[in-house]
């Protein structure tokens, strides 16, 4: 029977992802520091740039996490004059999360964090952007499976 390949560490695309991932947190880091937010926080802020009054529920859809996880960071947040939250008379489950002036201010200074990736990336612009989108193409995939199976089962 002959042996069947097993990759070095730094072969794996996993690794390779999560330690990119940790690389790119430790450059933010100093500038989160600045801009006083996390980088969860920052990404909860991202979602409502996109679209401000959304609900947790659909904060935590966007970013692929749970409810339970980002109303901490909301709370967090609205502690630090960034957003506020309001309940739906209709459905007081439903919270929804609005960016204050300081929030909306936020997002220009938070351009910073771009910057310092580009500049320590070694990569052109073309590059960093090409390296995205072949990135969301395999969470695309990769999550449309995960879908299908569970379907499955």
């Amino acid at each position: 029977m002959a042996m069947s390949y097993i990759p070095k560490l730094d072969e794996l695309l996993c690794f390779s992802l999560y330690s990119a991932s940790m690389a790119i947190n430790r450059t933010y880091k100093p500038l989160l520091d600045k801009l006083g937010i996390t980088y969860p926080q920052y990404l909860v802020l991202n979602v409502l740039w996109e679209e401000d009054g959304m609900t947790i529920g659909s904060i935590a859809e966007r970013l692929s996490l749970e409810s339970s996880t980002v109303t901490p960071l909301v709370k967090r947040l609205e502690t630090s004059l960034f957003v506020t939250r309001t309940r739906n008379r209709d459905d007081e489950r439903q919270v929804h999360v609005s960016l204050t002036q300081r929030g909306r201010k936020l997002r220009e200074k938070s351009g910073c964090l771009g910057e310092a990736l580009l500049a320590n990336s070694a990569m052109q612009p073309k590059e960093l952007i090409a390296l995205t989108q072949g990135v969301q193409r395999l969470r695309d995939a990769l999550t449309k499976a995960s879908l299908r199976l569970e379907e499955a089962t």
